[in-house]
């Protein structure tokens, strides 16, 4: 591919991204224009916006290598990340954005802590944010690692000038237009991002001869497993490997950069077609990323790194300018996680830990002081704690997830919850899911992906109130 041509697509995309952050600059007059666009998100940005930061790096790299390593059992990972987003945007975002919008909250961790008074208060928002500020450190580290990797495989740059470079960029115009920078432009990779999903596979398939033709080939060049729906598992095993697939979406019920979008959509009617966009999108991108893993295994066989298979695929049949808006699409994938998450990272510190309250007259500043701050930690993790992107993101997603996520679930059913339940319930969650990161993997990830979670929720619900 040529180097040139993919430069200067870049430039000129990183350019428009910086220009949106003036932009919305001019909208920023106030926290809740910060951090939540003064809650008038309408369906597209807030639909395409909330499924672009939720898909990230891991989809179009990770899923997709996924896919060329495992091959057709990864279709139960795609399918469960298609449920959670359904679950989450038709059974809790009404309530979520309800709530958050009666009692004026700005943030996932005060959804948390509603309810709650005095010394219990502080200690519940302490170690949310404490758990938020790790967790992400350690998601957006992977996400500027595969902008090192997009950089590192296309220029002769190293992973640690790329990284930083990556880092910079989107630190820039998220500091410049909060959350409205970061919603719009998230919507505009979005989009990029679908178009990629649609299009790289199809390309794929036609090249190879047609769906049949497709099939046919890799029955021949592959073995039993890749071909099994089961991946050859049976018995306990297939049950576990069915479960901890379709389980990857349970973690995205606690996620506060995505709460971020229900609390911000600017009414019902909003939030009703974005539940029909924000489905659909899921559903083309992730499913679009396992075809591709798929092509991958015979347009590419020998690659060594699977999480390459996009840029090698994408290199094989776009060597041209259309590559390299192909590419773009991965750094998309990437600042489009990065940036919410940075955002709510300076929500957590400036906000729900009570800065901006005792320096009223420098909210803003210090909220921006903050992202800057941790985009720096991020570019650290980065560079000198090297992961696999699917291994990193899938740490941080149960972390998060298995912490915040049964006692947003409570709150927006409505069930009361004993004030002394939530913090041992978010410290449940957390350590089960740092417990069982560290020991070996079961089928699917079933453990992982499943036990924090329902352990943080029965804390919660098995001491409930007669």
């Amino acid at each position: 591919m040529n180097s040139t041509v993919v430069l200067t697509t870049l430039v000129g995309y990183k350019i428009m991204l910086v220009l949106i952050g003036f932009w919305a600059q001019r909208r920023v007059q106030s926290e809740q224009d910060f951090f939540l666009a003064g809650r008038q998100l309408g369906p597209w940005v807030a639909a395409v916006s909330y499924s672009a930061s939720a898909a990230s790096a891991w989809t179009l790299l990770g899923m997709s290598g996924l896919a060329f390593a495992l091959g057709l059992s990864t279709f139960w990972v795609a399918l469960g990340a298609v449920l959670g987003c359904g679950i989450s945007w038709f059974v809790l975002a009404p309530r979520i954005m309800h709530i958050a919008g009666e009692e004026r909250v700005l943030s996932a961790t005060e959804f948390i802590a509603l309810g709650t008074t005095g010394p219990q208060r502080q200690r519940i928002i302490t170690l949310a944010s404490l758990i938020i500020l790790v967790s992400f450190v350690v998601y957006v580290a992977s996400q500027f690692q595969g902008a090192g990797n997009t950089f590192a495989s296309t220029f002769a740059m190293g992973s640690a000038e790329s990284i930083a470079l990556g880092g910079a960029i989107i630190m820039i115009y998220t500091l410049l237009g909060g959350f409205w920078a970061v919603s719009v432009t998230d919507t505009i990779q979005g989009l990029l991002m679908i178009i990629t999903a649609v299009l790289l596979p199809v390309a794929a398939i036609v090249h190879l001869g047609g769906p049949i033709e497709f099939y046919g080939a890799l029955q021949e060049s592959t073995n039993e497993n890749f071909m099994s729906l089961s991946g050859g598992a049976a018995g306990l095993t297939l049950l576990g490997m069915l479960i901890g697939s379709l389980a990857i979406g349970i973690s995205s019920f606690g996620q506060p950069h995505l709460a971020a979008r229900f609390m911000a959509l600017r009414d019902k009617r909003a939030l009703r077609q974005g539940q029909v966009i924000a489905t659909g999108w899921y559903a083309i991108v992730f499913f679009g990323m396992f075809l591709l893993g798929l092509c991958g295994r015979l347009l590419v066989p020998e690659l060594e790194n699977p999480e390459q298979v996009f840029f090698a695929v994408n290199e094989a049949l776009f060597p041209s300018a259309l590559g390299a808006v192909l590419l773009a699409a991965v750094l998309s994938a990437i600042m489009s996680t990065a940036d919410s998450m940075l955002l709510v990272c300076g929500t957590t510190v400036a906000h729900d830990m009570g800065i901006t309250r005792r320096y009223q007259l420098r909210a803003l500043l210090l909220s921006r002081l903050v992202i800057a701050v941790i985009s720096i930690m991020a570019v650290a993790v980065a560079i000198y704690l090297p992961s696999t992107i699917f291994q990193r993101v899938l740490f941080a997603w149960v972390a998060i997830g298995s912490a915040l996520g049964p006692t947003i679930v409570c709150r927006a059913m409505g069930l009361t919850l004993p004030e002394s339940r939530i913090l041992p319930a978010i410290a449940t969650g957390f350590v089960a899911a740092v417990v069982f990161y560290l020991l070996p993997n079961t089928p699917g990830d079933i453990a992982e992906r499943t036990i924090p979670f329902a352990l943080g929720l029965s804390v919660l619900l098995l001491h409930r109130p007669v």
